[in-house]
């Protein structure tokens, strides 16, 4: 019997989050590399989803999510982006964005189909294109004159759309590097598509994580880009709870529908009590992820003025809780070398931008997660200002 297998993702290793994770766990380092906070869940939320434990909320719920969570996506839609979805239609429950993401694109991507990713671009994407049948191309961001901040190619992007294309996947806030998109940038974007059959898909889980006064602008809330778009939130990010894995999919009534059929499949049903208990939260505490972007913010500027006296050069975070430090006054090397020698020697690990794009152009960049208790930082920063 052969027992050979070929792959379906020959390609695909194992992810750099959990490659650079599992080097802190085994040098002691602090680990500044994969996106999770290091406090707690709000715990008021965490009582509600205790509460629904105890009180008979434990066996499968429907699949596109309970009527109490998608009721309370749809206000926080309305209110947030002035978009007016069906909980019944428009409302899907995902575990997590991850498997929101992977289903969307099974959804609508064909064997040939062309799916257009924004570089530095997650790297959750393009295995799913693959497993699809699709084929990826990637259009990078552009790098802005200060050296510092990114932005989209609106030309570039023009020029790599053609009859085969399918799907843009579009991430902002943007990880890693926290650019944002503003109005006109959405309008350039309707503008592009106007006259083509593509779909966009949104990847918008840093949603609340934006600094400086500055506004998220959601495809939701654009009325030509609405229509052709399947977008994608977090629960996880905003309520520092990753690993509960809960978010969701908004999208017109006709894409919801494929998309469920193949979300039935890939997950069925999230965790019930979870939902009954975010339910609850969004209802008695409308105002968290309000207040979530002065929290984050404050954690930035704490890590920023920790690395003044550092050779690093960088520009504070637009958005997200990661903050690019760009290393070439110190060193040369590859980033991603570079990244895992430094969690050896000073031991603080970081996350290489380089892996986020088909072509390297990122230079001498590395992300640093600073959703982490004050304490944290200050240790990280005192090692890294030894460099």
């Amino acid at each position: 019997m052969n027992r050979n297998v070929t792959s379906k993702l020959p390609d695909v290793g194992t992810t750099i989050f959990t490659v650079m994770s599992q080097l802190a766990h085994d040098t002691g380092a602090i680990n500044l590399a994969q996106g999770f906070p290091s406090f707690e869940p709000p715990k008021a939320l965490t009582d509600r989803i205790s509460y629904h434990l105890v009180h008979g909320a434990n066996q499968y719920a429907p699949m596109a999510g309970i009527p109490a969570l998608r009721a309370a996506i749809a206000e926080k839609t309305l209110h947030l982006q002035g978009r007016i979805v069906d909980m019944d239609s428009e409302i899907t429950v995902c575990t997590g964005a991850t498997e929101g993401l992977f289903s969307a694109i099974q959804a609508v991507v064909h064997r040939g189909d062309e799916v257009i990713v924004i570089d530095p671009a997650y790297d959750s994407y393009e295995p799913a294109v693959t497993l699809a049948g699709g084929v990826t191309r990637h259009v990078p961001l552009l790098i802005a004159d200060n050296g510092h901040d990114f932005c989209m190619d609106w030309q570039r992007l023009r020029d790599t759309i053609n009859d085969k294309t399918r799907l843009i996947v579009m991430n902002f806030p943007h990880n890693p590097t926290g650019a944002i998109l503003t109005s006109y940038d959405l309008d350039q974007l309707a503008d592009v598509l106007r006259n083509t059959n593509c779909l966009l898909l949104s990847d918008e889980v840093y949603e609340h994580i934006v600094f400086d006064a500055e506004q998220h602008r959601s495809f939701a809330g654009h009325d030509e880009l609405w229509e052709r778009s399947l977008v994608i939130a977090s629960f996880g990010k905003t309520f520092h709870a990753t690993g509960w894995k809960l978010g969701y999919c908004i999208a017109p009534a006709a894409l919801s529908a494929e998309f469920r059929k193949v979300h039935q499949f890939t997950t069925f049903s999230v965790s019930t009590p979870m939902q009954h208990g975010i339910a609850d939260f969004l209802v008695s505490d409308p105002d968290f992820a309000v207040n979530l972007p002065a929290f984050y913010q404050d954690k930035r500027d704490r890590f920023c003025r920790l690395l003044d006296g550092s050779r690093f050069r960088l520009q504070p975070a637009r958005s997200t809780f990661f903050q690019i430090v760009d290393y070439g006054d110190i060193s040369q090397e590859n980033d991603l070398i570079l990244a895992k020698r430094w969690t050896h020697e000073i031991g603080v690990a970081s996350i290489p931008l380089s892996v986020f794009a088909e072509t390297p152009f990122t230079g001498t960049r590395l992300r640093f997660c600073f959703a982490k208790a004050d304490a944290t930082l200050e240790d990280a920063a005192r090692r890294l200002c030894s460099l």
